[in-house]
């Protein structure tokens, strides 16, 4: 895939770059695996906001994507690549030789006409599925479980991808895109391969409207609010955050406060992403 510059028409369109959907072969969805996609603008059952900065955006249906790649010892062949609005990774038509079809996310080198397959017997390359006891160490893998069963859930945005160090036991150990080591069970399954789209993070929007697009609404600093609505706000002229650190509109220790609360998976991590 290659970024494409635009012409510098204006002072947004000279600094914005964007994909040349090379790689893209169809471009209407598969009916069958389509479906709506209702939108809440960060609000919860309540109608109260829970994330800010939600809301608009171009309308959008949602592709079923096949994560837990359970279709075990039955081949496929990728029926074409496609462009999902609703993750930054592109996607694959696979039809299996029963005749179903379901969507995977796309990884690196693989073509239209290119034979896919799930379970402990498939070929150790990229867009197949296996469980982590049958992948040779140092394999790159994506699309990780956490648990058994319940579907790729690390390790799926574009461009990334995780490797398999060793194992021990019962368990895999997994260095994830984040620097973070953990430990997985090593009946998990994972993909080969690294996420398609490699690119995406070199993308420069150029323009406040094309992340209107995106469903994100303008963020407003902390130090322009009043006093009520933020801790950093109110003063004569313009002030500094304060002491004795940054705080959340809310009043939590920001820059550094670890708000972590799973404190039952502690043991799986080996080397935490932010150690030296």
């Amino acid at each position: 895939m290659a970024i494409k510059n635009y012409k510098p028409t204006s002072p947004g369109r000279r600094a914005a770059t964007g994909y040349s959907f090379d790689e893209i072969t169809r471009k209407k969805p598969e009916k069958s695996l389509v479906s709506a996609k209702r939108r809440k603008g960060g609000r919860n059952n309540q109608g109260k906001i829970t994330v800010r900065h939600r809301g608009g955006g171009a309308k959008k249906s949602l592709r079923t994507i096949d994560f837990r790649r359970d279709k075990l010892g039955i081949p496929g062949k990728i029926v074409s690549i496609e462009y999902d609005p609703n993750r930054s990774a592109r996607i694959s038509l696979v039809q299996y030789v029963d005749g179903e079809k379901r969507y995977i996310l796309w990884p690196v080198g693989v073509k239209v006409g290119d034979a896919v397959m799930s379970g402990p017997e498939a070929e150790i390359k990229p867009g197949n599925a296996l469980p982590l006891k049958n992948i040779p160490s140092g394999t790159t893998i994506h699309n990780l479980e956490m648990t058994k069963g319940k579907g790729g859930q690390l390790v799926r945005g574009a461009g990334n991808s995780a490797q398999l160090l060793a194992r021990e036991d019962k368990y895999a150990m997994v260095r994830l895109p984040s620097g973070e080591v953990r430990r997985v069970l090593a009946e998990c399954m994972a993909t080969i391969g690294q996420v398609g789209n490699v690119e995406h993070s070199q993308i420069k929007l150029g323009r406040a409207g094309r992340k209107r697009l995106m469903g994100r609404r303008p963020s407003v600093r902390g130090t322009v609010m009043n006093p009520r609505d933020h801790p950093h706000g109110g003063g004569e002229g313009r002030a500094p955050i304060g002491m004795p650190s940054p705080k959340t509109p809310w009043g939590k220790p920001t820059l550094g406060y670890r708000t972590r609360r799973r404190k039952d998976t502690n043991k799986y991590i080996v080397r935490r992403r932010f150690e030296v």
